[in-house]
């Protein structure tokens, strides 16, 4: 499980940061019950190998992700890379973001639109149009100025598994539930899983 001091001093940072956050943020930040301090009583128990997403903190931590990830559109590989970030936060799958520097940029357009998290800032979004013709709207999202405690996923993208196809150390990755949220699914995590009918105040 997390640990508790480093999840304590992480806590106070975000506290420190919350006055220079808008009021949305600020709001957005209070709402949560489960921190990943503790399972709620519905949570899956992870067997050998896995981990539970009840288990993942919030706020929400940043690693270095050394597995490949290769995301393709069709035959067109997009990216394919090995010096991602993934985000691990309570009761989501891991959302992973690439470099834009291993991304065809080429094969992006800015999207019309935007969306806030709470404690990443604002995103934009991207469409993909590769040489062959295929065209996926909103395939993905960056944060172009994120907020404090998130600098490191500046202009990383991350990518939506039921729009573009994505692959994790070879495992064809399921796409979390509800549209919305982007998280990876895995056989090494279980959930259950934010997005699901009935988890809008997990």
């Amino acid at each position: 499980m997390y640990n508790r001091d480093r999840r304590a001093q992480r806590l106070m940072s975000f506290e420190e940061q919350r006055v220079h956050l808008p009021e949305w943020a600020r709001r957005g930040r209070g709402v949560w019950r489960w921190t990943g301090s503790e399972r709620p009583p519905f949570a899956e128990t992870p067997g050998p190998g896995q981990v539970s997403v009840w288990d993942f903190p919030r706020p929400p931590r940043i690693e270095r992700e050394a597995r490949q990830i290769v995301i393709r559109v069709g035959g067109t590989v997009i990216s394919d890379t090995t010096a991602a970030f993934r985000v691990l936060e309570t009761a989501s799958p891991p959302t992973f973001y690439v470099p834009p520097s291993d991304v065809r940029m080429e094969l992006l357009r800015p999207a019309p639109g935007e969306s806030r998290c709470e404690w990443k800032g604002t995103a934009q979004y991207w469409s993909v149009r590769t040489q062959e013709g295929e065209r996926v709207d909103k395939a993905a999202w960056s944060y172009p100025e994120p907020f404090p405690g998130f600098a490191e996923l500046r202009d990383h993208l991350a990518f939506y598994p039921d729009r573009v196809d994505c692959v994790l150390d070879d495992e064809k990755v399921r796409a979390q539930a509800g549209g919305f949220y982007a998280g990876w699914i895995t056989s090494d995590v279980v959930g259950p899983f934010k997005g699901d009918p009935g988890s809008g105040a997990w």
